[in-house]
């Protein structure tokens, strides 16, 4: 399984990534395993890794450079990332720039860029990138969360598995990617498998009976549990989402005593 280094080369059929990295050695990392690998040998999607220090400057390719006003570490310069990322041919596909400042990514972005034709990532380094960069080229900036890495590298892994687990026939049971976390705007109910009993704990007696429509209520139970105990953002905005159907259903109530 190859990545097509190359600039200008002709994309591949499919979902389509392109990668800019000061470490393209990197990729395809785990994406070129399992499912994903499989799906991306069978043309699902491809992966185009472009080395941002090609676009360096002088003998040494230098890439950056101390921070206006002073301060600790080196910033990406704006010239060479701009150089990257015109040479890629995007094709209305979103530019993301992978930062602990960014929107916090969540699924409902997922399935947008999933429906969508590709993405092209831009993996930061040192301090940060020039600002200037980002408003002239209109950079998305898209965080994992309220922490910090050494490089988005890492992110954009996580990204991109996260999106192409989604294209259809990459995980070959769509039931899979609508029964999971977030995809309802819950967290994942708990899951149990063979054996029967394992350390004195048994399966739930619900999920052998063969009711479904009792198994779909008790699975529906735990998910709420586990998100109001869990992630009260997350619930807060299941509550709300919730309240307009809650109100258009609410039971007829006369007036007077």
């Amino acid at each position: 399984m190859s990545n097509d280094r190359a600039g200008g080369a002709d994309p591949m059929p499919g979902w389509q990534a392109t990668v800019l990295t000061l470490f393209p050695d990197m990729f395809p990392g785990p994406l070129g395993h399992s499912l994903l690998g499989k799906a991306q040998a069978g043309g699902l999607w491809s992966l185009d890794v472009r080395d941002i220090r090609d676009h360096g400057i002088g003998k040494h390719r230098t890439v950056d450079d101390t921070p206006a006003g002073g301060g600790p570490g080196m910033v990406m310069r704006a010239d060479v990332a701009a150089a990257a990322i015109d040479a890629v041919d995007r094709a209305g596909r979103p530019l993301i720039y992978l930062s602990p400042r960014g929107r916090r990514l969540d699924q409902a972005r997922v399935r947008e860029l999933a429906a969508g034709p590709g993405a092209a990532l831009l993996c930061g380094r040192f301090e940060g990138l020039d600002q200037r960069v980002i408003e002239a080229r209109g950079i998305e900036e898209i965080s994992l969360g309220d922490f910090v890495l050494a490089g988005g590298e890492i992110a954009a892994m996580a990204l991109l598995e996260a999106v192409v687990r989604l294209i259809p026939g990459v995980l070959g049971d769509h039931a899979s990617t609508t029964e999971e976390s977030f995809t309802e705007g819950l967290l994942e109910y708990p899951l149990y498998t063979r054996p029967q009993s394992f350390e004195g704990l048994s399966i739930p007696d619900v999920l052998n009976g063969g009711n479904h429509s009792e198994i779909a209520k008790y699975r529906l139970r735990l998910a709420q549990e586990a998100t109001r105990t869990r992630r009260p953002d997350l619930w807060a905005l299941y509550e709300k989402a919730r309240e307009p159907f809650e109100k258009a259903h609410k039971p007829f109530e006369k007036d007077g005593g």
